[in-house]
C-alpha cells in the first residue's frame, strides 16, 4: 500500500508485511476475561489498525489452542473422574477449542487462522515442523541428551507428569505456593529437586525422583547472544520495560542462598564445593549468598549441600532448556541416537506453533488461488527484512517467548526475526490476581456478555494501561463487597446491587454511547434535513481539517507503540471537542442555511476521522456508521486516504459530495448500542 500524503517527518516506520500472534492458551478450559481483555484484545486492535495501515493482504493475525502437555492432561483425568467424562482426550480438548473459538468470535477477534497444535487443520504442519526444528537444533550441535530426575508415585507405580505434582517455588523471592515439577504458576523455572514439599496429585504422598532421559537446548550458551538482544530492547520503543527487566533477571549468574542458621554447616562442607564466590549478607538480610561460574557448578554444589542438610534456595539464572518429555500426550519427538517414545514438551513447540500456523494458513490461501494475501511463502513474513512479528504475551510468559525463544531462533540459523513482544501486566479480579486455577474464580469471557456489549468491554481493557502496572477489572454485577447498610432493614448492601454505584467497566461506553453516537446522529440527521441527504459541498475548516491530522498523527505514534490506553484518550478529547464546536455552531446557524451547511461540513470531517481511528477498537459500531455514509469499507478505513477531505474521499469513491448520498437513519438509532440489562436498570 502507498503511504498517506502528508509528510513523513516523526512519523513512525512499518514494516512491509506484519504477523501477529496471541499467547496459546490450554487446551484444557474454556478463556476467561484475562485471556481476552489481556491478550487478545490488544492484540486484535493492532491487527485491525495494521490491516487498515498496511493493507489487509499485508497482515498475518495467528493464534490457537496449546493442545498438548501435562496440563490437558491432568484436567482430562480430573473431568473424567470427577464428572463422569465419556469421550477421548482428543474429544475433551476439541471441545475446549471450540469453546475457545465461540469466545473470540464473540468479542470480534478478528484472527486469520485460530488453529491448535493438535486440530486438523493445523497438526500436520505442526508435526512436520517440530521434527524439523529438532533435527536442526541436534545436527547443528545444539541439543544434549541429560539424565535428570523426574517424579515417580510409588503407590500409583507411575511416573507422573508435570501438573500432577505440586508444591511450593524454590526461587528465592518466589511466594508462589503452586509450583509445578518444573516451574511455577508465575513462570519461573527450576530443576524437579528443587521443588519444596513435593506432593502427588494422584494419590496424596511424596513421590519419589527416579532418573530419565531427555533432549536439552543449550540455552546457557546463548547469554551473550540474549545479553546483546536486551541491550537493543533497551533502546527500542516498541519494547516494554518490564520485558529487558524480566529477561535481564534471567541473566543472572548462577547463585544460592542460604540462611545464616546454617552458615556453620556451610563453612564445614565449603572446601568440598566448586569455585564460588561468598558474599555476606546485604543489610536486612538474613542470608548470604554463593555465586558460581556456571550451572553446572551450582548443580554439583547442591548434592554436597543436601548431603550436610544445608537447605538453600536458588536465583534465576539460565539453564538447559527441556525440549523433550515423557509423557503420552504431546508432539511425538523424533528418534535421536536411539533414544524413542519421547514426546515434546508443549511449552518448546508452542513457540514456533504460529510458524506451522502460518504455514497452514498460506497454503489453503495458495490452494484457493492466492488472492488474500500479498505472499503464500511464509518465509516472506517470518524471515524477511521487509516484515516484522508482533507477539502479545502475558508477563508470566515473558521468559519463554523473550530468552528462550530468540535462543532457539539464533540457534536455528533459518533466518527468523527476532520477534517484538509486547507483554502485558495481569488484568487483576477486584483487585486480587486471578487465574482459573487459582482460589479466585474469574468469569469466563462469555459469561461477562450477560452484562456488556462486547465493544464497551473492548474499550474498558484497552483503556486500562496494562503497559504499565496491573490494573483491576471490577464488573459491578460481580462486585460482592459491602457498599453500606440500609437503614431500614440493618442489611448489607452489596456493591452489585447499589443504585448509587457507577459501574467502573462502564466508564468508557459513556464516550460510545454518548458522545460518538451523537456525533454520528447529528450528522446524519443533519444531511438528511439540510442537504436532502448528501453530504456538505462546503469544505471544512483549516482549522479542523489541522485538528483532523494531528489527532491522526497522533493515534498512528501511540498505536505503533501499543499505547491504546492514550490513543482511544486522544480520539475521546477529539471527539468531544467536535461535538461541542457543532452544538455551539449548528445553534449559532439556525436562520442561516449557508452557516448550518458549514457546521455539518465540518462535524462530517471529524467523523470521518473518529470512525477511522475507532476501528480497530470498535470495528462493529464503526463499520455502521460506514455503511451510513455511503462508503465502501475497504476506501474508507484505508489509511492511504486518512488525511483526505471529504471531497477527496469522495472522489476517490468517484462521486462528489453533491452526489453522494447517506443512508437514511431512522430516528433515535444507536450506532453503539447499551447492553439491555443496563437499560432497564436506568
Amino acid at each position: 500500500m502507498a503511504d498517506t500524503s502528508t509528510p513523513t517527518a516523526g512519523r513512525p516506520s512499518f514494516p512491509r508485511r506484519a504477523v501477529i500472534t496471541g499467547g496459546m492458551p490450554y487446551g484444557n478450559k474454556n478463556l476467561h476475561f484475562g485471556h481476552i481483555g489481556g491478550v487478545f484484545v490488544p492484540a486484535d486492535f493492532f491487527a485491525r489498525f495494521l490491516r487498515d495501515r498496511l493493507g489487509a493482504d499485508n497482515v498475518v493475525f495467528v493464534s490457537g489452542t496449546d493442545c498438548y502437555g501435562s496440563p490437558i492432561m491432568e484436567g482430562y483425568r480430573k473431568k473424567v473422574e470427577d464428572d463422569g467424562y465419556t469421550g477421548s482426550i482428543v474429544d475433551y480438548v476439541g471441545a475446549n477449542h471450540d469453546a475457545q473459538r465461540a469466545a473470540l468470535d464473540a468479542y470480534g477477534i478478528s484472527l486469520d487462522l485460530f488453529a491448535g497444535s493438535g486440530t486438523k487443520d493445523a497438526a500436520p504442519y505442526h508435526e512436520r515442523l517440530t521434527s524439523e526444528v529438532i533435527a536442526r537444533l541436534y545436527e547443528r550441535g545444539h541439543l544434549h541428551r541429560m539424565s535428570t530426575r523426574q517424579f515417580f508415585d510409588v503407590e500409583a507405580n507411575q511416573f507422573l507428569n508435570g501438573r500432577q505434582v505440586i508444591g511450593r517455588c524454590p526461587v528465592r523471592g518466589c511466594k508462589s505456593e503452586r509450583a509445578y515439577a518444573d516451574e511455577c504458576d508465575l513462570g519461573h523455572q527450576f530443576e524437579p529437586e528443587e521443588l519444596i514439599s513435593p506432593v502427588s496429585q494422584l494419590t496424596g504422598t511424596t513421590p519419589e525422583l527416579r532418573p530419565v532421559d531427555n533432549w536439552y537446548f543449550d540455552l546457557p550458551a546463548f547469554k551473550g547472544r540474549l545479553e546483546g538482544l536486551v541491550d537493543a530492547w533497551d533502546t527500542d520503543e516498541q519494547v516494554r520495560p518490564v520485558v529487558t527487566k524480566t529477561v535481564r533477571e534471567s541473566l543472572a549468574a548462577p547463585v544460592m542462598y542460604i540462611q545464616d542458621k546454617f552458615r556453620d554447616e556451610f563453612d564445614a562442607i565449603a572446601d568440598r564445593l566448586p569455585a564460588h564466590a561468598l558474599r555476606e549478607p546485604e543489610r536486612g538480610q538474613q542470608s548470604f549468598s554463593v555465586e558460581f561460574a556456571d550451572w553446572e557448578q551450582r548443580d554439583q554444589a547442591r548434592s554436597v549441600l543436601e548431603e550436610a542438610h544445608v537447605r538453600f534456595r536458588t536465583g534465576k539464572t539460565l539453564l538447559p532448556f527441556r525440549i523433550t518429555g515423557n509423557i503420552d500426550w504431546g508432539v511425538p519427538a523424533p528418534v535421536l541416537e536411539d533414544v524413542r517414545d519421547l514426546t515434546v514438551w508443549c511449552w518448546p513447540e508452542s513457540l514456533w506453533a504460529p510458524i506451522s500456523f502460518t504455514q497452514a494458513l498460506l497454503d489453503a490461501d495458495a490452494r484457493s488461488g492466492g488472492m488474500r494475501y500479498s505472499s503464500d511463502d511464509w518465509r516472506d513474513w517470518w524471515c524477511a527484512d521487509d516484515a516484522k512479528v508482533y507477539q502479545f504475551i502475558g508477563q508470566d510468559n515473558i521468559y519463554f517467548y523473550c530468552v528462550a525463544q530468540p535462543a532457539l531462533w539464533d540457534a536455528l540459523d533459518w533466518g527468523l526475526s527476532q520477534d517484538v513482544p509486547v507483554a502485558n501486566y495481569h488484568i487483576l479480579f477486584m483487585n486480587r490476581k486471578a487465574s482459573s486455577s487459582g482460589a479466585i474464580k474469574p468469569p469466563m469471557a462469555t459469561e461477562l456478555l450477560d452484562h456488556y456489549s462486547a465493544e464497551q468491554l473492548r474499550c474498558h481493557w484497552l483503556s486500562l494501561g496494562l503497559d504499565q502496572r496491573a490494573v483491576s477489572f471490577s464488573p459491578k454485577p460481580y462486585d460482592t463487597s459491602v457498599s453500606h447498610r440500609d437503614r431500614k432493614t440493618g442489611r448489607d448492601v452489596l456493591v452489585r446491587d447499589d443504585p448509587r454505584v457507577v459501574d467502573p467497566a462502564l466508564k468508557e461506553s459513556a464516550f460510545l454511547t454518548n458522545i460518538f453516537n451523537r456525533l454520528a446522529r447529528s450528522c446524519l440527521y443533519g444531511t438528511q434535513s439540510a442537504c436532502a441527504g448528501h453530504l456538505p459541498t462546503l469544505a471544512a475548516h483549516d482549522d479542523v481539517m489541522a485538528a483532523c491530522r494531528e489527532v491522526t498523527l497522533r493515534f498512528e505514534r501511540l498505536a505503533h507503540g501499543f499505547d491504546a490506553h492514550n490513543a482511544l484518550a486522544a480520539v475521546d478529547a477529539f471527539a468531544r471537542a467536535a461535538n461541542k464546536r457543532w452544538g455551539e455552531a449548528s445553534k449559532a446557524a439556525q436562520g442561516d442555511d449557508v452557516a448550518y451547511e458549514q457546521a455539518l461540513a465540518d462535524a462530517f470531517q471529524a467523523l470521518r476521522t473518529v470512525t477511522l481511528l475507532m476501528h480497530p477498537a470498535t470495528p462493529s459500531g464503526c463499520e455502521k456508521v460506514c455503511e451510513h455514509l455511503g462508503f465502501d469499507s475497504d476506501l474508507f478505513f484505508d489509511w492511504e486516504h486518512a488525511f483526505d477531505s471529504i471531497a477527496q474521499l469522495c472522489q476517490a469513491q468517484g462521486t462528489t459530495p453533491a452526489t453522494h448520498q447517506t443512508v437514511g437513519l431512522p430516528p433515535r438509532f444507536d450506532f453503539f448500542e447499551r447492553h439491555p440489562s443496563q437499560i432497564r436498570q436506568k
